[in-house]
């Protein structure tokens, strides 16, 4: 029976719920919104499968991998398939030769007004929904068995998501003994997943204090100062335009798990890795002159050669090497912030404002830090003259 004791070592990606057979096992939210297993000791018949089943550790499956992942920067050839996407535009690629095979694409969307849930995309209009960061958890609900029940009806499924979803959902596929010869994973360098109560009161915050609902959310707007800007935009009907990720960076109301990621290095848990390409002006330094987005493509797998020779033509693309495109999130986890209990509690206590004001950007200490900065910005510049 799994039994969390330790929540840096639960990822949420939801195996354990979705082997049970009982129906022992739910995932429930704690005070951030994250979501972790609970068992009905009145169901489970103690079979071991839920932990059997967790990837969420050093020894997960790396059977598939290459010797070292074949690397590449990569731009579609359709500029406004990057203008529409956060980097490259290599999802929409991969993504369209799956639906033009009559295959299924599983990614992170929205629901019930901006909350981040996996979602099932039969055409490019539902795929079009998962192009783009999403800085929250995402809800996986029930989607393992969605893809299970795809893929015994011999479909072609492409899944992405973060590198412990695809790691969880190959261990689930396995155990259940599903054949994935027509599965495909591409997994993102992620940089930690925030809390999804924290997202859903920053909306609400907003909206009230503007008097409108939230139109569209753009987790990375290039539209005015480009890809490398990293820019967010909230839009209300007057085109007013809201930041949030102040609090992200600052990793202090992230999952305790991002702290502790086992898969921030090469050997990566699915069939493509896709990511900014960082540093991409080591490559070729004209490559992204309209500054509009270079996409960094690990292949991981023979499988995932095979899906990069076939979407290739779609694409412009460098051949590179590891030294080139080495990311902290390629080398270790994010680290938690000092005092992400203390923030939790808080939350838990106080709510959205108070840690707003206290650890965020809304009250007069993040004033007084920018204030700070800016002092500490001019005295240099004085001492430099």
């Amino acid at each position: 029976m799994i039994q969390i004791t330790d929540k840096s070592q639960c990822c949420g990606c939801t195996a354990c719920a979705s082997v049970c057979v009982h129906k022992a096992i739910t995932m429930q939210p704690d005070a951030l919104g994250f979501l972790y297993p609970v068992v009905d000791k009145n169901k489970c018949t103690d079979c071991g499968l839920c932990e059997k089943v967790c990837a969420f550790h050093s020894n997960y499956d790396k059977s598939s991998n290459l010797p070292e992942p074949d690397v590449y920067a990569a731009r579609h050839k359709k500029i406004e398939e990057i203008e529409r996407s956060r980097s490259g535009a290599m999802f929409v690629a991969v993504s369209d030769w799956i639906l033009s095979k009559g295959g299924v694409v599983y990614g992170a969307g929205y629901t019930d007004h901006f909350r981040v849930v996996h979602k099932r995309a039969t055409t490019c209009q539902e795929r079009d929904e998962f192009r783009g960061s999403k800085y929250v958890q995402s809800d996986l609900n029930d989607v393992f068995l969605q893809v299970a029940k795809d893929l015994k009806a011999g479909m072609l499924v492409l899944f992405t998501g973060t590198p412990c979803q695809t790691s969880g959902l190959r261990s689930f596929l396995n155990l259940k003994r599903v054949k994935t010869d027509t599965l495909y994973l591409i997994d993102i360098v992620c940089h930690g997943v925030p809390s999804p109560y924290y997202w859903r009161d920053y909306l609400t915050y907003i909206e009230r204090k503007k008097g409108q609902k939230v139109s569209s959310v753009n987790f990375r707007d290039k539209s005015k100062l480009g890809w490398a800007a990293h820019k967010e935009s909230f839009r209300f009907d007057d085109g007013v335009t809201y930041t949030y990720t102040y609090t992200f960076y600052q990793h202090i109301m992230f999952r305790r798990s991002c702290g502790e990621c086992y898969f921030t290095n090469l050997q990566r848990p699915s069939d493509l890795t896709i990511a900014d390409f960082w540093g991409w002006e080591k490559v070729d330094p004209s490559f992204n002159l309209d500054d509009k987005g270079v996409s960094l493509v690990l292949v991981n797998t023979q499988k995932g050669r095979e899906l990069f020779q076939v979407v290739k033509h779609q694409m412009n693309y460098i051949k590179t090497n590891t030294l080139k495109c080495l990311q902290p999130n390629l080398q270790n986890p994010s680290e938690i912030h000092p005092l992400r209990d203390s923030f939790e509690r808080d939350y838990q206590k106080n709510g959205f404002v108070y840690v707003a004001k206290k650890y965020g950007d809304l009250g007069w200490r993040y004033k007084m830090r920018k204030l700070k900065q800016k002092c500490r910005t001019a005295i240099r510049l004085l001492i430099g003259r």
